[in-house]
């Protein structure tokens, strides 16, 4: 099973990406999409950007669990009080899983966000903020 991890900023755009896979089941952690769904994944995940934005107005929760649909792939959803968007791309519907691995990452998230040395919407490039997100799909996914 393959995700895809997008953090999402307040302009709408990209702050973290990440591609990976399940370590559930005997999988190895690497992510298993085909070629042409490698280069769909980011275009994919932003389709759902304007759902996102209609149902932060509806709701007042921060997990918005499967928002989209593409094909055999499902989108779900978490939001900031910040306005940052995560979204994760995956194929079957695990909706408690997936909303404390959304916890554990918006706790990351902004942990990095008060270092004095990033700011918003700023891309994360630290090697060790990717390694703490690798192990927590590592720990849920």
């Amino acid at each position: 099973m393959s995700f895809y991890l997008a953090i999402i900023g307040t302009r709408d755009n990209a702050v973290y990406d990440l591609e990976f896979g399940t370590y559930r089941q005997g999988g190895d952690g690497k992510p298993k999409f085909s070629a042409d769904m490698k280069q769909l994944c980011p275009f994919i995940v932003h389709s759902s950007l304007d759902i996102v934005e209609e149902m932060q107005w509806n709701t007042n929760v921060m997990h918005l669990k499967v928002i989209d649909k593409f094909y055999n792939y499902l989108i779900s959803s978490y939001m900031t009080a910040g306005n940052i968007k995560f979204l994760l791309l995956h194929e079957t519907r695990a909706d408690d899983v997936i909303r404390q691995f959304f916890v554990d990452l918006h706790d990351l998230y902004v942990k990095t966000l008060m270092s004095p040395f990033y700011s918003v919407d700023q891309p994360i490039t630290s090697a060790v903020f990717d390694q703490r997100v690798k192990m927590l799909a590592k720990k849920y996914l």
